[in-house]
């Protein structure tokens, strides 16, 4: 039954960007605290006599964590909304901030850092799916890019905070320092719209409709109404079940979202995240001046971030995933080689960094941005949710699993050797992507799926 509410009013164009920076601002929670520990670990791995295991438990429980977070996330997006989601994810985000930074051992700061994943995985698989609904399809990739600008200027923010923060030491600062993106998005997001689809599903035309026009400015309306109740009547207005995504009409979104969800993190983008300050004191640099290489990566991240804004939309999703991988691979085999012949120890440091820039550059511009846009684009609205879930658990399972093992497989086999392998997962994901990930730029979100559903013979549910 529909909600009677005021009749649509058209928003400036300012306050429709305020729509996509508060949703989008999770992103910045989700950066902050992956980056936030690369810095902390300098410290605290000294004060409380820390192993490489214990490092790799304190890196990797966010992760692990995240996990349980994405794998409720979609059934929170179904019934709560989008909107209520995100809000939910920042209150949490705000009790694990605390927790982190009042700690007074490692094992009550795994437990904190644990409680934060659970926010970043709800976000982390939420966001995306919010942006994408909400923006028109012919900017929708570059809005959805703005997910994965917040998260690497949360990184950035997290390493120049780090750096600043050195002299003192203070690493419970760090932390704390978390708590203002994390309380303005809980209240920023008390007066953003939930989105047309969303509303839609739950038999509020009015207030979907309001939002279509707040958003499209001057789009067809109607007619993308019509499209939206197309695809609902499809799916019968049910809610996704966990099985539907073995069904034959969604298992080809499935599998490409896994793979652009566990390639990401299997490129090794976290092991450098988290553990480059220590990567580059190993090298011989300070711990200051570690810090400051790890800004200087977060730069380039955020930089290279705000370029997929303006081509994601023009070159496509797969040919900047299919860049991304030559580059990340070249780079990664370079790093390898300098580590093992390079034996004077500022130029194998100031080499290392410069590969590492330019591999964090082809990393955004490719694996970065566009999985998140491409995650939240291939699946049915029916399993829109559930779907942005698994995926997302998949993510966060790998990142675990890389941050977890980075520490001890760097003692292991060394840097040279750990960068070998992850050149040749770069190689692997280019033949992947070739071979299974469709193209989307430029098409709505039914348009896709009616799409997927004509190919797979599924035109019903």
């Amino acid at each position: 039954m529909q909600q009677a509410t005021a009749a649509p009013t058209r928003r400036t164009f300012s306050s429709t960007w305020l729509y996509y920076f508060f949703g989008a601002l999770g992103g910045i929670l989700f950066g902050y605290d992956l980056g936030v520990i690369s810095g902390v670990l300098l410290f605290i791995k000294k004060t409380w006599s820390m192993g490489a295991v214990e490092q790799g438990v304190v890196g990797g429980c966010l992760a692990a964590g995240a996990v349980v977070g994405a794998a409720f996330a979609g059934k929170m997006t179904d019934r709560l909304g989008r909107r209520r989601t995100i809000m939910v994810a920042a209150a949490i985000f705000t009790v694990g901030t605390l927790g982190c930074t009042f700690a007074p051992e490692v094992w009550t700061l795994v437990v904190s850092r644990t409680i934060v994943g659970l926010a970043v995985g709800c976000s982390s698989a939420t966001v995306p799916t919010y942006l994408s609904e909400l923006a028109p399809a012919r900017i929708r990739g570059a809005l959805s890019t703005l997910n994965q600008l917040m998260i690497v200027s949360g990184i950035l923010l997290a390493y120049i905070v780090d750096w600043a923060l050195t002299p003192s030491a203070n690493w419970r600062a760090m932390f704390a320092a978390a708590l203002v993106p994390a309380l303005v998005l809980l209240f920023g997001m008390i007066g953003m719209p939930e989105t047309p689809r969303w509303l839609l599903k739950a038999g509020r035309d009015d207030e979907a409709r309001a939002v279509l026009v707040s958003t499209n400015r001057g789009g067809d309306i109607e007619s993308e109404l019509a499209s939206i109740r197309e695809v609902i009547r499809l799916d019968a207005a049910q809610q996704g079940r966990l099985r539907d995504l073995a069904a034959k009409w969604a298992k080809p979104a499935l599998i490409v979202a896994l793979l652009l969800a566990v390639g990401q993190q299997l490129s090794g983008v976290n092991a450098i995240n988290l553990y480059a300050p220590t990567m580059f004191t190993n090298l011989g640099f300070g711990n200051s001046t570690s810090l400051l290489a790890a800004v200087v990566l977060g730069a380039v991240k955020v930089a290279f971030t705000a370029w997929v804004i303006f081509v994601v939309d023009r070159w496509g999703r797969k040919p900047l995933l299919l860049l991304g991988s030559v580059c990340m691979a070249l780079t990664l085999a370079l790093l390898g080689v300098a580590v093992l012949t390079i034996h004077n120890q500022t130029v194998v440091g100031v080499t290392t960094l410069v590969l590492l820039i330019v591999y964090l550059a082809g990393y955004e511009l490719g694996w970065g941005a566009v999985v998140w846009v491409m995650m939240a684009e291939v699946f049915p609205l029916k399993v829109r949710g559930i779907g942005m879930g698994v995926s997302s658990v998949a993510l966060w399972a790998a990142t675990f699993a890389i941050t977890f093992i980075f520490p001890v497989m760097n003692t292991g086999i060394g840097l040279a050797n750990s960068a070998f392998v992850f050149a040749a997962i770069s190689v692997i994901l280019f033949f992947l992507v070739r071979w299974l990930v469709p193209e989307t730029k430029g098409r709505s979100l039914e348009e896709i799926e009616l799409d997927l559903r004509a190919r797979t013979g599924g035109a019903k549910a």
